[in-house]
């Protein structure tokens, strides 16, 4: 999994699913004049609770939050992980819910006055707020720009150099003159003079052509996930691109390029509008 391409929004599921984690193991009940060393059940001791409410929104939190690391979210019936961790979150949520306004279910309805005096505790409203807010960011993630920003910073590319590029003049620089021993700049040692120029006179240097124009590995980071496609040109994606993660373009591929990640995949971006350049 790419840590780098989870968003502020997959931070939020994370942290409500650990305060979720947390609450399961608080008192589910309040009993009007109970002591406080009375020992009351907490939610894993509550099939209905444990079911309907934290596994269903761990599981939930847990699928979103792959669906947005793995570089294919895989399907299932038509639909990916993600949208049935969505669907979870929100069961989660309705659930819990369900348990704040009843929280002994139908048991007080068994006798006159079985249920007196009993309320929802500590556990249960602290799993309603993580339910809430986990189902909230889950929902509103893809559509509200400030949960999609990246949520680990991503690295400046290193400076001054790209990656891959030479430095200004030195070996292998295009354009730059190679100086050779004892003769003048681009002529080799030894080296014969021109046709038609005076015997003992220097031959003179052949006046530098400007370099052809090349392509300079650059690195670039994307507004919105977009697709990496492989290079054979298949159809299924490779990978996603996240925002907030700085990519490396090593070739131009039409009107496209050649990205390649931090896990050393390379592939076509072929949608490259808007992107920043570092």
């Amino acid at each position: 999994m790419n840590i780098r391409s989870l968003t502020r929004g997959d931070g939020v599921v994370i942290g409500a699913a650990v305060l979720l984690f947390i609450a399961s193991f608080l008192d589910i009940y309040a009993v009007d004049g109970a002591p406080d060393d009375a020992e009351l059940p907490n939610s894993w001791e509550s099939g209905p609770v444990l079911m309907g409410v934290v596994l269903a929104g761990i599981i939930g939190a847990g699928l979103v939050v792959a669906s947005r690391g793995l570089p294919q979210v895989p399907k299932v019936a038509g639909l990916d992980l993600g949208q049935f961790g969505v669907a979870f979150t929100v069961f989660a949520a309705w659930t819990a819910l369900g348990n704040i306004f009843d929280p002994l279910g139908g048991t007080d309805n068994a006798g006159s006055g079985s249920g007196s005096g009993v309320s929802a505790g500590i556990g249960l409203i602290l799993a309603l707020v993580a339910t809430l807010v986990m189902a909230g960011a889950a929902v509103a993630t893809p559509l509200v720009p400030a949960l999609q920003a990246g949520l680990v910073p991503a690295p400046k590319p290193p400076q001054p150099q790209p990656y891959g590029a030479q430095p200004p003049g030195g070996y292998g620089y295009p354009g730059a003159q190679q100086q050779g021993q004892g003769g003048q700049p681009g002529q080799p040692y030894g080296g014969q003079p021109q046709p038609g120029q005076p015997f003992g006179a220097q031959p003179q240097a052949s006046a530098p052509q400007p370099p052809a124009a090349e392509f300079s590995p650059f690195w670039f980071a994307v507004p919105v996930p977009r697709p990496l496609f492989a290079e054979d040109g298949s159809p299924t994606p490779i990978a996603e691109l996240a925002p907030g993660t700085w990519y490396l373009a090593v070739e131009q591929r039409g009107p496209g390029l050649i990205a390649q990640t931090q896990d050393g995949r390379r592939g076509v971006l072929q949608d490259t509008s808007g992107i920043q350049r570092g």
